[in-house]
């Protein structure tokens, strides 16, 4: 899965990054090294905390995929 991000050089040194797509998925880290770990672990967060949200519709089923 490709996702997109957009990078932000932080006003106090380093980086942060948001992932449109996908509501509040943001992280900040000081290398690009580190902001690229991060997002993998952000964008992972987001799935996990969205399939663990209530399901209104009965026949609907969280399914989790690593990425």
């Amino acid at each position: 899965m490709t996702v997109k991000a957009i990078v932000h050089p932080a006003e106090e040194g380093g980086y942060w990054a948001e992932v449109p797509s996908l509501p509040g998925c943001f992280t900040q880290a000081e290398t690009l090294d580190q902001l690229r770990l991060r997002l993998a672990e952000a964008i992972q967060g987001w799935f996990l905390a969205d399939a663990e949200q209530e399901i209104d519709d009965a026949d609907a089923q969280p399914m989790l995929v690593n990425v």
